[in-house]
C-alpha cells in the first residue's frame, strides 16, 4: 500500500479562511485583532520566523506591533515591555519569539504574559487550563497536529499513540490534547528503551526530535497503516528535512506528514486562530465590565 500526504498547506489554507472571516466579523464591531510581536537580538532564523508570522498576520488583516529590542536587552526591560503590552487593550495577543539571549529567562518571561492574550498556550495558568480539558488558548504546533487529524478525519479515540518529544511546546501539550479525545498515548524521549516496541504498538506516531544524526523514523519501525506525524525539522545536505524517511514510511503508513508542507504551516496558522480568539476574549471582557 501507499499512503496518504497530509497536506499541511492546504489546511492552514482553510484555516485561514476561517481567521479572515472572523476578523471581518471584529471588525464590524470595532475590533481589530492586533498581534504584539517581540524579538530579542540579531539571530536571522528569528527574524525570519517573526518576519513570516508578521505576513501571515497581514495577510488575513491582522494588524501587528513589531518590537525588535537590542541582544543586551535587560530582564527588568522585558517585564516593563510586557508589563505595557498586557495594559494596551488595542494588543489582543503577544508573541514573545523564542529562544531568548542568556540573560534573559524564557518562563520568568512568558509567565509574565497576561493568560489572555498568550497565543502560544505557555503561561502557567493555560498550561494548567489544557490540563484539565479547559484550555482555550494552546500552543500553536499541537493545535495544528489536531486540526490535521480532524480535517482529515482520522479518529483518535481508543487508538494507541506513541509521542516522541516531552517538550513544553510540542510533546507535554499534544499529549493532554490526545487524552482529551480518549486517546491512549505514550511519551518517550532520549531515555526511553526499546522505542521501536513501542512504535510498532503504535496507531499513530508524533515525532518531534529535529536532529537527523540522532534520530530517523524508518520503516521498520512503522507498523501497516499507522499515521505518522512529523514534527521535526533538520538541514542534511542544505535541504530541509524532518525527522521521518518519508519516502519509504509512506509506503507502508496510512497518512504521514511531509517536511516541508505539513505541520510547520500549521503552526502559524493556529497562532492568527489564537490571536482572533484572544481578540474576542478581549471583546468579552469589554462588554461585561
Amino acid at each position: 500500500m501507499t499512503g496518504q500526504k497530509i497536506d499541511g498547506i492546504v489546511v492552514s489554507a482553510s484555516v485561514k479562511e476561517r481567521v479572515k472571516s472572523a476578523v471581518k466579523e471584529l471588525a464590524e464591531n470595532g475590533i481589530i485583532p492586533c498581534l504584539a510581536t517581540v524579538l530579542v537580538g540579531d539571530d536571522p532564523a528569528s527574524a525570519t520566523y517573526v518576519r513570516n508570522k508578521q505576513k501571515a498576520c497581514a495577510d488575513v488583516g491582522i494588524t501587528t506591533k513589531d518590537h525588535k529590542l537590542p541582544s543586551e536587552f535587560s530582564q527588568k526591560e522585558m517585564n516593563s515591555l510586557v508589563n505595557l503590552l498586557n495594559n494596551d487593550d488595542s494588543v489582543h495577543g503577544i508573541l514573545v519569539q523564542l529562544p531568548l539571549p542568556g540573560q534573559l529567562d524564557e518562563f520568568t518571561t512568558t509567565s509574565r504574559i497576561s493568560p489572555l492574550k498568550d497565543v502560544d498556550g505557555l503561561t502557567p495558568h493555560n498550561i494548567g487550563l489544557l490540563t484539565t480539558g479547559r484550555g482555550i488558548l494552546k500552543p500553536c504546533t499541537p493545535s495544528g497536529i489536531m486540526e490535521l487529524f480532524e480535517y482529515y478525519k482520522i479518529p483518535l479515540e481508543g487508538k494507541n499513540v506513541t509521542i516522541i518529544n516531552r517538550s513544553n511546546l510540542v510533546g507535554k501539550p499534544l499529549y493532554n490534547m490526545m487524552l482529551e479525545k480518549n486517546a491512549t498515548v505514550t511519551t518517550c524521549h532520549s531515555k526511553t528503551r526499546n522505542l521501536k516496541e513501542y512504535c510498532l504498538n503504535s496507531d499513530i506516531i508524533v515525532t518531534a526530535i529535529g536532529n537527523r544524526q540522532k534520530f530517523i523514523l524508518t520503516e521498520d519501525m512503522v507498523k501497516e497503516g499507522a499515521v505518522v506525524i512529523d514534527v521535526g525539522t533538520a538541514r542534511l545536505d542544505g535541504k530541509l528535512v524532518g525527522d521521518v524517511d518519508y519516502e519509504n514510511v509512506i509506503k507502508k503508513a496510512s497518512y504521514v506528514t511531509p517536511v516541508p508542507g505539513g505541520v510547520g504551516p500549521m503552526t502559524i496558522a493556529m497562532l492568527l486562530k489564537n490571536t482572533v480568539t484572544a481578540a474576542s476574549i478581549s471583546k468579552e471582557f469589554v462588554q461585561s465590565s
